[in-house]
């Protein structure tokens, strides 16, 4: 019986990640706005499942205290990529962003890739980060919720700029 029980609990734990052709982040949920071909893939990861393996893979591949200290602080993740998106589609989901209080804090070009943090802030506080990384018309957006501070994003860009 004990068996059956916790088969029944691991089974739901690993649905709790769900993978969905629709959009979790709102500015992509608004049926009003013409994505036109854009297709999306959501990915909502429970944290608390995926932060320990995380955690561990960085350290196995030798990646900086200050990615994982900021790993630890995430409170919740959703993942959204867009194929056949356009230009057009990001000025906008940026003036979403900005119209919701965002605040535009770095933008890094490596290999080809833009990467591009906002983030929503309460005083010292960073309460939501906002990674968009676009190359052509496919985009990542991570919405990423947590208690951060300026120092734990400054630490993690340096980190990805300043390879050892």
């Amino acid at each position: 019986m004990k068996t059956h029980i916790i088969s029944i609990l691991c089974l739901l734990l690993l649905q709790s990640c769900i993978i969905s052709k629709q959009p979790n982040i709102a500015f992509f949920d608004n049926p009003y706005y013409d994505f036109g071909d854009a297709e999306f893939t959501s990915v909502n990861v429970p944290v608390w499942l995926a932060k320990p393996f995380v955690a561990k893979a960085l350290r196995e591949d030798g990646e900086s205290e200050e990615v994982i200290a900021l790993i630890k602080k995430i409170k919740k993740i959703r993942v959204l990529t867009v194929e056949n998106g356009d230009k057009k589609m990001l000025a906008d989901f940026s003036k979403y962003l900005n119209q919701n209080q965002y605040e535009d804090w770095v933008t890094v070009v490596h290999d080809g890739n833009k990467v591009n943090i906002q983030v929503l802030q309460d005083g010292e506080k960073i309460n939501k980060l906002m990674l968009l990384v676009s190359e052509n018309h496919q985009f990542v957006f991570v919405d990423i919720k947590g208690k951060f501070t300026a120092e734990d994003i400054s630490n993690v860009v340096n980190a990805a700029t300043n390879p050892e």
